[in-house]
């Protein structure tokens, strides 16, 4: 079979239509770009934000992972769109401080967190004031997380309030800690680990915060919605949805125990979402306030 031939200017033309329709195309992609800190909370919320963005609101949405300082340094410069896991008042305060006036608090999304010393419940001790006197059972060590998380800062004040000199503040990362948590457990041994909540440990292990009692942990944190300043004016939608986006604790687990169980953050995200549609149209943007 012959092909036809075609006029040059004929062709010609067809391939500028091609590549200004291409061009258009890409022009007209909405993009934005999620940072994460690498925990399993702030995975499984980014990720549900992502697939509510790309699913739902035609957004190519970049989730870009990185360390607790970073998040809201990203978010300052404006090298970022936002996050969702900054915890607050206590845990990230000292962040928040230093870039308050190039960042926007949008409030909490997540109420009812908490934060401390976390044991398996077959241990005995009780107060963060009995752990320096069974050093030796805890192999003279706390296990953290990244070195840069709030936690780890409070965690470090703890052990100079608490007179902990026999123990060692230990960094790492959340998959670490909770792999250190495994293996200890797996042989009945003692271990105390760095933790909070909402985190799939406490579903998988039967576990236990120590009792604070100089409240170097504080009280109820939450997790809060931080975005660059101008957002609202670059991308009013965004905004909004970012302004909407508040679950519970409920929700947040049942998206971490479905990524633990497949392995696949982001589908298990999109799965959620379309289980969860009443839910995840409150969080849509009124499409009639972009003509305000």
């Amino acid at each position: 079979m012959k092909h036809a031939k075609w006029p040059c200017g004929i062709l010609a033309m067809a391939m500028a239509v091609l590549f200004f329709t291409g061009s258009a195309a890409t022009a007209d992609k909405k993009t934005c770009k999620i940072a994460y800190a690498q925990w399993s909370c702030a995975s499984a919320a980014s990720h549900v934000v992502k697939a509510v963005l790309e699913e739902k609101m035609g957004y190519d949405c970049e989730l870009t992972p990185v360390g607790a300082a970073a998040l809201w340094q990203a978010t300052a410069s404006g090298s970022v769109d936002g996050f969702v896991c900054a915890w607050l008042p206590s845990l990230h305060q000292h962040y928040y401080a230093k870039v308050e006036d190039n960042v926007i608090d949008l409030g909490p999304n997540l109420a009812g967190t908490k934060v401390g010393l976390v044991v398996p419940n077959y241990v005995s001790v009780d107060s963060i004031a009995g752990l320096d006197a069974h050093a030796e059972k805890f192999d003279n060590k706390i296990t953290g997380i990244d070195p840069g998380a709030g936690i780890m800062t409070l965690t470090e004040e703890a052990m100079e309030i608490y007179d902990m000199a026999g123990m060692k503040l230990v960094g790492g990362s959340g998959a670490i800690m909770t792999d250190v948590l495994s293996d200890k457990i797996k042989n009945k041994e003692w271990v105390v680990v760095t933790g909070w909540t909402p985190h799939w440990k406490f579903a998988r292990w039967d576990l236990k915060y120590l009792k604070d009692p100089e409240n170097v942990y504080g009280g109820a944190e939450y997790i809060h919605t931080v975005v660059r300043t101008g957002l609202r004016k670059d991308k009013p939608d965004l905004y909004r949805f970012l302004d909407n986006f508040h679950w519970e604790a409920r929700d947040l687990n049942q998206v971490m125990n479905m990524i633990q169980e497949s392995d696949a953050p982001y589908k298990s995200a999109v799965e959620w979402v379309q289980q969860h549609p009443d839910k995840v149209q409150r969080w849509l943007p009124d499409v009639s306030e972009d003509n305000n």
